[in-house]
């Protein structure tokens, strides 16, 4: 029987030697199942991620995998760990086989073992016909794709992921997406990425976070109540678009041969003709982020 895992962030912070605040204050629970953590560039998530992954000690609070502390004894976690970074390197004169086999070893997989789970993730991740070539002539998608192949190699119980589809072809990332959606049934799964439909078709448990901290825990329909009746739609002239989006955040535009149709989040009809529709996750996770920023409290707060 699998054991049941619980990586736990308390009161998480982190502040570089330059003063620049990376993490403020997050408190979190992680339990098996897929945590799709949102934001924009910037937000703290890969500071976060690599505070989950031993990578980097965070200035105050607590880590604790099953209520042990991570940060005192990090071993425990390492050994259940795979991580993707999102500055991902390799050795270029490697192959990909050579890479992982590498990698196995130093994770102290069996030789034997190793090989047939290197063997099955190149084939997973369409790579087996490039496993002769050496890494430095790989494009950044399929470099990527190595990346993903070495985080699962010890069949981890813990998998952290930052910005893993970067570079990778709209095909792949569905593959990859529904990759995780599997592995999250019995193992703990945090996918950081700053792309929506990365997460709203897999995650049932999506995180927000900005200015390094954490906005909003909830489900997708918990999510889109924070943008009910604030989405409208509406078609204006080309000339005119300059001048909505200074006014409003616009999440989606459209050019057609009648003008420019653009769905936008405001309080109330920003133009005559304007129509209210339903939120998706995109306008719920501008809303949150949006209400979160400097600007945006001080106009609440007029």
């Amino acid at each position: 029987m699998i054991r049941v895992m619980r990586l736990e962030f308390v009161d998480v912070s982190k502040v570089y030697g330059n003063g620049t605040l990376g993490v403020a204050g997050v408190s979190m629970r992680l339990e098996p199942g897929l945590v799709g953590l949102l934001g924009p560039n910037g937000a703290g998530k890969s500071s976060l991620m690599r505070i989950a992954a031993t990578v980097t000690r965070p200035t105050s609070g607590r880590v604790l995998l099953d209520g042990a502390d991570v940060i005192a004894r990090p071993e425990p976690l390492r050994r259940n760990l795979g991580y993707l970074p999102q500055d991902f390197g390799v050795y270029p004169h490697l192959t990909a086989r050579e890479f992982l086999s590498y990698l196995a070893a130093v994770k102290g997989l069996p030789a034997t073992t190793a090989r047939i789970r290197i063997g099955d993730l190149l084939e997973l991740l369409d790579l087996a016909g490039a496993g002769k070539r050496p890494l430095g002539k790989y494009s950044g998608g399929m470099l990527r794709r190595v990346g993903i192949a070495q985080a699962l190699l010890a069949d981890p119980r813990v998998l952290i992921v930052d910005e893993p589809t970067a570079g990778l072809d709209p095909e792949q990332r569905v593959v990859f997406r529904n990759m995780l959606a599997d592995l999250a049934a019995d193992r703990i799964v945090l996918l950081s990425t700053h792309i929506v439909s990365d997460v709203e078709s897999v995650a049932a448990d999506i995180a927000i976070m900005a200015g390094g901290r954490l906005l909003v825990r909830g489900n997708p329909d918990e999510l889109l109540w924070h943008a009910r009746g604030r989405v409208w739609e509406v078609m204006v002239p080309p000339g005119e678009l300059a001048v909505l989006r200074d006014r409003h955040p616009v999440s989606k535009m459209i050019r057609t041969g009648a003008g420019v149709r653009v769905r936008l989040l405001a309080s109330c009809p920003p133009l005559p003709g304007a129509v209210q529709v339903p939120p998706d996750l995109e306008d719920a996770y501008l809303t949150i982020v949006r209400s979160s920023s400097p600007r945006e409290t001080a106009g609440a707060r007029r």
